[in-house]
C-alpha cells in the first residue's frame, strides 16, 4: 500500500465526516499548517498518529491501510495452523521422552528385582 493512498482515504475521511484541517490540526493536538503537511505528504506520518487519525475518523485501520479483512483472517488462521503444527510437534516429542523414561524406569525395575531375588537366594544358602 502506498503512503499515498493512504492519505487519501484519511482526506476522504476527514471530508465524509464534515471535518476541516482546523478540526483534525485541533483533535491530533497539531497546528493546521503542520496538520496540512501530513495531508499533503509533506511530513511522514508516524504510525502513533495513524492510529489517532483512525479514533477521530472513526475508521478502522484496515480500512484506511485498505487491507482485506479476509486476508487479515486468513493470515491469523495461517498463525494458527503453525501453532497448532509446533503444539503437535511438542507433544509428540513429549510422549516420545515420556515412552523412554517409563521404559528406562520399568528396565530399571526389574533390574533390581533380580537383584533382590539374588540377593535373598544369597541369605537363604
Amino acid at each position: 500500500m502506498e503512503i499515498e493512498n493512504v492519505i487519501n482515504k484519511i482526506v476522504q475521511g476527514r471530508l465524509r465526516k464534515g471535518y476541516s484541517y482546523e478540526n483534525m490540526a485541533e483533535e491530533l493536538h497539531l497546528s493546521v499548517p503542520a496538520y496540512r503537511k501530513l495531508e499533503i505528504g509533506e511530513t511522514k506520518l508516524s504510525v502513533e498518529r495513524l492510529f489517532q487519525i483512525s479514533v477521530i475518523l472513526e475508521m478502522p485501520l484496515s480500512e484506511l491501510l485498505d487491507i482485506d479483512d479476509e486476508c487479515m483472517v486468513q493470515h491469523n488462521y495461517h498463525n494458527d495452523t503453525v501453532y497448532q503444527q509446533k503444539i503437535e510437534h511438542f507433544y509428540q516429542e513429549n510422549k516420545e521422552i515420556t515412552e523412554q523414561l517409563i521404559k528406562a524406569k520399568d528396565e530399571l525395575i526389574l533390574q533390581l528385582q533380580k537383584e533382590v531375588e539374588f540377593l535373598k537366594s544369597k541369605i537363604l544358602s
